[in-house]
């Protein structure tokens, strides 16, 4: 599986074995292969209310997802159903099948509260699906949402208070879809008919009033319109009689109730296109390995007593990619420097002009990469790791040439010595002799190629090692006069200083071409981290704007509620006094 998966069926994710929640590692090497964006619909509802069929509709399958034919609950713990996303091109659609709330068999709803937590930190649209009506009962039934914020925290700190804002929450819950099932009522209120959405709409109103029993009609409705701001419901007919609903895995869609039929595909082509790809805060889209480790990272803090934080996994997945991020960026550079430099430079601003072209590169791959880099310590390790790697091919740079010129003058240069074995500079004249065969073979050598930056110093070495000798052999060259020979002395003296102050020279350049380096680097660190800086403030912005949006929206609902509510009670009053009215006539009347 490289980037799109072909599961043949269902993979349990999160098993539920004597109250403990255990992932599975065969389904999260699943998911570490899928590196395409993924779509997460999550499904929970009470057992026995056909969660599972919904799900291999999705899938497209009939079969798939234990459906059961008893009252027991058959899907334990999370199920999970990957399959290439039939609307979106390059996207993974994630099911995630939970099991039944409210078993009996359990003894008590701790694993169902966590179940229904999980659900909802790990999918982008979660469906709850249960039986009938929305009643007070199904409300009721419902109450797991009313304890999401003991269950989940969005942030690591929370207020000075210890109190995190619904906003903080609404920020990451995904969008919530209500499935009844074999619904059987009119959609009708005051006489109209009405939507499936305005259904819900019309269920989730608040009742007006501060008594217990008040507080208690509220609480959930009230949690569901915070929470998800973005609603949707569908309503389900009964898809065949009771005696054949254990043989639906094996019935055509032409031997279920048309109505159903029709219900189902009319879902099943609102969450295709609807569904929203799982994102984080930031805007980072979660592929299969970041939804593994969001994962591991949320049952692990189960398991441990913890409630699961959102930031926390969110900081955990982004130190696990920023790592990979500076691996990459640091492979980038050694691939590119292998390809491109070839050693040893002629100049060391050849080196530094190659080093900084392909840094460039390495910090661009780095900033795509990352995110979430809390005080850039990702970034400055980049940089010190680069800043390391440079300075190594520097000196390698300087290896490379003092090893090619030493060869160079070892060859070039043998005659020389081959003549100084033989004697034939121990003689009248041989001063003058030697010295031109230096000078000749000074310049063979210095029109050698690509000998590199060491070329100057390995030479000057070399002819300073020849010194005493040089001195010796004008000392015995008898055709010289002293005065002569002290002019030499001087002119060799002379020279040399004039090399060395030459060589002193080409070491402060060199240090100022490092120094200016040093700084190139880090300006274009800084100058990439202000650009991406920018782009993740304006993506924060979309995200805080979207938030606020939803926030606003589900204000002037509630504002608008509340003029129906005061519209309807003075229509009420108005029918009410026009019957007052009405009253004295008709008495007048039969007078």
């Amino acid at each position: 599986m490289a980037s799109e998966t072909h599961m043949s069926g269902p993979e349990c994710l999160i098993e539920n074995t004597n109250g403990r929640l255990l992932v599975n590692p065969k389904a999260l090497k699943i998911l570490s292969a899928i590196q395409q964006p993924v779509v997460v619909v999550a499904i929970v509802g009470l057992y026995r209310t056909g969660k599972s069929y919904l799900m291999n509709k999705l899938a497209g399958k009939n079969k798939g997802f234990s459906l059961g034919s008893t009252v027991q609950s058959h899907t334990k713990g999370i199920w999970m159903w990957c399959v290439p996303h039939p609307k979106k091109p390059e996207h993974t659609l994630v099911l995630l099948d939970t099991e039944g709330l409210g078993d009996v068999e359990k003894g008590d709803n701790q694993n169902d509260s966590w179940i229904f937590a999980l659900a909802i930190l790990l999918s982008s649209t979660f469906v709850y699906n249960s039986m009938g009506t929305i009643n007070q009962q199904a409300m009721d039934q419902l109450h797991y949402v009313t304890e999401l914020t003991e269950r989940i925290r969005a942030k690591a700190s929370p207020d000075v208070d210890g109190v995190e804002d619904s906003a903080d929450f609404v920020s990451f819950f995904p969008d919530f879809v209500w499935t009844l099932r074999d619904f059987s009522l009119d959609l009708e209120a005051d006489g109209q008919s009405i939507t499936a959405d305005e259904y819900l709409e019309n269920s989730l109103r608040l009742r007006k009033g501060t008594s217990q029993k008040d507080k208690n009609f509220n609480l959930p409705r009230l949690c569901i319109r915070k929470f998800f701001p973005k609603k949707k419901c569908f309503i389900f007919d009964r898809p065949t009689d009771r005696k054949k609903l254990g043989q639906l895995e094996e019935l055509c869609d032409d031997k279920l109730d048309p109505e159903f039929v029709q219900q189902a595909a009319v879902f099943c082509s609102y969450i295709f296109r609807n569904s929203k790809t799982k994102t984080l805060s930031g805007g980072i889209k979660v592929n299969g390995p970041r939804l593994e480790t969001l994962v591991q990272t949320y049952v692990s803090a189960i398991s441990s007593g913890d409630l699961p934080c959102v930031e926390n996994a969110v900081l955990a997945l982004s130190e696990i990619e920023n790592t990979a991020a500076v691996k990459k960026a640091i492979a980038h550079y050694d691939q590119q420097m292998a390809q491109k430099l070839q050693l040893p430079t002629e100049t060391l601003q050849e080196l530094l002009d190659l080093h900084r072209t392909i840094e460039k590169e390495a910090i661009e791959v780095f900033m795509r990469m990352s995110w979430k880099d809390i005080d850039h310590l990702f970034q400055k390790d980049l940089a010190a790791q680069l800043d390391e790697k440079r300075d190594d091919f520097c000196n390698k740079n300087l290896k490379a040439s003092s090893d090619r010129c030493s060869a160079l003058l070892k060859d070039i240069f043998n005659p020389l010595e081959e003549g100084l074995k033989e004697g034939i500079y121990s003689k009248r004249g041989g001063y003058r002799l030697f010295i031109e065969k230096i000078q000749e073979l000074k310049k063979k050598y210095l029109q050698e190629p690509r000998k590199g930056i060491q070329a100057e110093e390995i030479l000057q070495e070399y002819l300073k090692s020849k010194e005493p000798v040089i001195a010796a052999i004008l000392q015995t060259d008898q055709t010289l006069s002293e005065k002569e020979k002290l002019i030499e002395v001087e002119r060799v003296k002379a020279e040399s200083a004039q090399t060395a102050a030459k060589m002193l020279e080409e070491m402060q350049i060199k240090n100022q071409q490092m120094m200016e380096q040093k700084e190139k680097s880090y300006q274009e660190h800084v100058k990439q981290l202000t650009e991406k800086m920018e782009r993740d403030r304006a993506q924060l912005l979309q995200e805080q704007e979207r938030t606020l949006s939803l926030k606003l929206q589900e204000q002037r609902r509630l504002l608008q509620e509340g003029f129906q509510e005061e519209n309807r009670r003075l229509h009420k009053e108005i029918q009410n006094l026009q019957k007052e009215m009405q009253k004295p006539r008709t008495q007048c009347c039969l007078s």
